[in-house]
């Protein structure tokens, strides 16, 4: 058994415990509490604690809202002063990186989830438990989701029940239904229910499904031919529109199963200002455009924009997004790292978790003044810029905005010039 006081965190936001030789990473402690461990497992390298008992709680912490906190793995800083929870973003940015930046926080810090997926088990339907990839939380509720979580997860057990179709196990790999996936604009008010599902629904399912599922905009069901735990498959329109909308100031975007959108509405606004504040110039490129999310809002705002994205469906809702707002945006299909990049005046990445990689070395080669980079990963972010970029540009200028309250991820945008 190990007792003492969490002194630091570490990079991914656990308490870390350093008692003797021992150095114990602890998840929902934060800095400042006494806390003892009572068992630990090794994961990654790490000693991680299994449970622990606080003996003396830190004055940062807050009571959480969410009953299923300490055992759900989707928040693990609920229990954290939010003034906290930006001071300690920041301070890890900065750890990171080395970029001292100002941060925004989430204009909302509940209901500002516009997705969640639900995985519907044989132990539960809800989220995956913390630190167990066999443990499922059997949630009640989910209140940085939605606060219709309650209705939207009754609603499945009760269309589970009376179709007799199979929650998914995790163990042997069997079942029917594997994750609801709900979807909300949170200005809009639309909703879209997405059913992943191993097999196709029979006449009678189908229309229990749509009975169960009325008050959904958008519904879908998507078979998925593989085992693997993830909420994808391919998209069947069941009923109602194929697309919901979300709208972002001035902008609305068409999102469909398929697409992916950041998962914050209320935050999104902060971080498109504060892509423009760093834009300069008339010509645009989009690297990593996905569905235009950052392109179709500068050309709003009177810039050439073109975009570049390796998904062909991304492309499609990109250049629907563009006609939809009337603005001057063109997305086409090709890959980051072989796109030659003539005469731009500003360029926008967004690249995936593992960052830019190769597309680093075409910047560095480009004549490009300016690379606006926005980045949910710092090491990732760190790795191109040591490794790429800092051959070419210097780092002026770094925002960080909160889309992930409750987490100890931040996004990133950062200003780059040659």
């Amino acid at each position: 058994m190990l007792k003492g006081k969490v002194e630091t965190l570490s990079d991914d936001g656990l308490g870390v415990l350093q008692a003797g030789n021992k150095t114990v990473y602890v998840p929902f402690a934060y800095l400042g509490d006494g806390i003892k461990v009572k068992s630990t497992r090794r994961r990654f390298g790490r000693l991680i604690a299994r449970n622990f008992e606080l003996l003396e709680p830190s004055p940062l912490r807050v009571h959480p809202r969410c009953r299923h906190f300490g055992k759900c793995g989707g928040c693990l800083w609920q229990g954290l002063n939010y003034g906290a929870q930006l001071e300690l973003k920041a301070e890890l940015f900065e750890r990171i990186t080395g970029i001292r930046a100002e941060i925004k926080g989430s204009p909302k810090i509940w209901g500002f989830r516009n997705v969640s997926n639900f995985i519907v088990t044989t132990n539960g339907a809800g989220l995956k438990e913390y630190g167990n990839p066999l443990g499922v939380v059997d949630l009640s509720e989910c209140p940085v989701f939605s606060k219709k979580t309650p209705e939207y997860l009754r609603v499945l057990r009760n269309f589970l029940k009376e179709t007799g179709l199979r929650p998914w196990s995790l163990t042997r790999k069997t079942g029917d239904v594997h994750y609801l996936q709900v979807r909300e604009g949170k200005f809009t008010g639309e909703v879209m229910a997405n059913l992943i599902a191993h097999r196709r629904p029979s006449e009678e399912t189908a229309e229990a499904f749509r009975d169960y599922f009325s008050f959904a905009d958008s519904l879908y069901w998507s078979l998925k031919a593989d085992e693997g735990d993830d909420p994808r498959g391919e998209p069947e329109l069941v009923d109602g529109n194929p697309f919901i909308r979300e709208r972002i100031g001035d902008v609305t975007y068409l999102i469909h199963p398929n697409s992916f959108f950041q998962t914050n509405s209320y935050a999104l606004e902060l971080l498109l200002r504060a892509v423009e504040n760093f834009t300069d110039g008339e010509r645009v490129l989009d690297l990593y455009s996905g569905v235009g999310t950052f392109g179709v809002y500068l050309a709003k705002r009177g810039f050439r924009v073109e975009g570049i994205e390796i998904n062909p469906f991304a492309v499609e809702m990109a250049n629907r997004n563009a006609k939809l707002n009337g603005v001057n945006a063109q997305f086409r299909v090709g890959r980051a790292e072989e796109t030659p990049i003539g005469d731009y005046d500003t360029v926008i990445v967004d690249p995936p978790r593992k960052g830019l990689k190769e597309a680093g070395e075409l910047l560095v080669k480009s004549g490009v003044e300016r690379v606006v980079y926005v980045s949910c990963n710092p090491k990732a972010f760190k790795l191109d810029y040591e490794n790429h970029l800092k051959k070419a540009y210097r780092v002026e200028e770094a925002i960080l905005v909160d889309m992930f309250p409750h987490t100890s991820h931040v996004e990133a945008v950062v200003l780059l010039s040659r």
